[in-house]
């Protein structure tokens, strides 16, 4: 019976060691980056943009590791709700109820394996919507799950 103990301890022992995860393998711990600094990034904080045309949504994303995804949602502020991550603010207009605001949630791809990327994605904005202030929310997550969110406001003319 010690025998068998000792036995079924040892084979915990092997198991449980071969479990760990290498001591020279990084565990990655830091945010993915989304920069809208460059001269062409768009939108930027107080972008305008109009009903019925397109706009380019254009952003530098980058990891230390591996990028995964990277999303975007539009949604009305008629409301002067917050989301922003900015420290400027935008002038904006008086509280109104919305009658038919722009929604978009969509997902952009990136190719595997990136530790850096440029999303230059086309958004079509419907002619039919409620005109005002909108927030465009850019949502970027790291292979590991790690992930950034850049609040903009912007306005629908």
């Amino acid at each position: 019976m010690k025998r068998q103990l000792i036995a079924l301890c040892l084979i915990f022992i092997v198991s449980a060691g071969a479990c760990k995860k290498d001591s020279n393998e990084k565990i990655d711990t830091e945010y993915p980056v989304i920069d809208i600094s460059t001269a062409d990034a768009f939108p930027k904080q107080c972008s305008v943009v109009k009903r019925g045309q397109k706009f380019n949504f254009k952003a530098n994303l980058t990891d230390n590791a591996q990028l995964g995804s990277v999303s975007v949602d539009i949604h009305h502020n008629f409301d002067h709700h917050t989301h922003s991550t900015e420290v400027s603010d935008c002038g904006m207009d008086p509280i109104k109820t919305p009658v038919k605001p722009f929604l978009l949630i969509k997902d952009f791809s990136i190719p595997a394996g990136q530790t850096s990327y440029q999303v230059n994605a086309e958004i079509n904005v419907p002619a039919d919507i409620d005109p005002g202030d909108y927030h465009f929310l850019i949502r970027l997550t790291d292979k590991e799950g790690w992930q950034t969110i850049k609040g903009l406001s912007i306005k629908i003319q």
